[in-house]
């Protein structure tokens, strides 16, 4: 189980410590690809074979499956810990995520997110403030 926000920053190869706590997930390998909201998404090996599973299974004839699918896969990269518990952050990730120096890597359960600092701040900021509506939106589906 991935929570917590955790603040680093990016090494000038484009590098990113993934937090103690998370390393035992992703400690034979993970799978970085685009997110959503324009952050990156981290999966260890077995979160990823579930949701690449999905979306291969995802209707080839429906225009958002296609774009959803090639959004996750196309944009997916394998990555491995360094001995420093680093993971190497190709540069159209980053660019994608407009990733620089300074990062906030998020655990979201089974996952971890890499955001921008100031992209996270923002989001968070607004997710906050619209978190009643947010609330009520959800109770309706009997969460």
């Amino acid at each position: 189980m991935l929570l917590g926000e955790y603040k680093h920053t990016v090494d000038e190869k484009g590098r990113i410590a993934v937090p103690v706590k998370f390393r035992s997930n992703v400690s034979s390998g993970a799978i970085i690809t685009r997110g959503l909201d324009r952050c990156l998404f981290v999966f260890g090996l077995k979160e990823w074979e579930v949701l690449a599973q999905k979306l291969v299974a995802l209707p080839l004839a429906q225009a958002n499956s296609r774009a959803f699918s090639r959004l996750m896969l196309a944009g997916a990269t394998d990555v491995k810990l360094d001995v420093q518990g680093r993971i190497l952050v190709p540069d159209y990730l980053r660019e994608y995520a407009q990733v620089k120096k300074h990062v906030v890597v998020a655990g979201v359960y089974s996952r971890f997110e890499i955001w921008d600092a100031e992209l996270w701040n923002t989001y968070k900021s607004r997710t906050e403030s619209a978190s009643d509506e947010i609330a009520e939106k959800l109770g309706e589906l009997g969460i």
